[in-house]
């Protein structure tokens, strides 16, 4: 029965700074790469095969550290399919000041809904539709070979993923909160289907 770990990348310097970050290629800080190494001192014992990651930094520093923590050398497959979600013209500002500017009404709107978009950017649906054919091809394509996998992206590539697993509604996957370095495990039958389900 093969094993899917989902990690979000740890603290990045703009979640410390309270920024929407999306595809800007920030890099983690001290409590992030600290997260990676718990997060990486839970996964120990289970043998992944495959690892996938985003094409930004953070995440792979991420990944390069749950890696060195586990003692792993394992394939490592890079896609742009996993980066966070398109902030657009908000990436790098700051979001209490946002809020003041466009009302925490909008501002909520544009974080928290599925499919409204912020100006430039993408929504969780959009998010959805890059990253849920990626996964169904790759990710899934090597758990039904039975394959181990661990998965280490972002807030909301990996709220898709969990959307899929879960079976949830636009309105459920929204509430959906993913902390920083905590991984998440499922287990899934030959065919794909989910078995079990575990925070460590």
């Amino acid at each position: 029965m093969p094993t899917l770990a989902l990690v979000r990348h740890g603290q990045s310097l703009w979640n410390l700074q309270n920024r929407f970050t999306g595809w800007v290629d920030v890099p983690l800080t001290e409590r992030g790469r600290e997260e990676a190494r718990t997060a990486g001192a839970a996964l120990r014992g289970i043998g992944f095969d495959v690892a996938y990651t985003s094409a930004l930094r953070r995440a792979q520093d991420t990944l390069a550290i749950i890696l060195a923590e586990t003692g792993l050398d394992v394939p490592v497959i890079r896609d742009a399919a996993l980066n966070e979600r398109d902030y657009g013209d908000l990436a790098g500002l700051d979001k209490a000041e946002t809020a003041e500017r466009y009302g925490a009404e909008q501002v909520h709107t544009w974080r928290r809904s599925f499919d409204v978009a912020p100006p430039g950017g993408e929504s969780l649906r959009d998010t959805a539709a890059r990253t849920l054919p990626f996964f169904d091809r790759a990710v899934m394509g090597d758990l039904r070979h039975g394959r181990d996998v661990l998965v280490v992206a972002h807030g909301n590539s990996n709220r898709s993923i969990v959307m899929r697993l879960d079976d949830l509604g636009p309105e459920e996957v929204v509430t959906v909160e993913l902390a920083t370095g905590v991984p998440v495990l499922y287990d899934l039958d030959d065919a794909g289907r989910v078995t079990g389900k575990r925070v460590l």
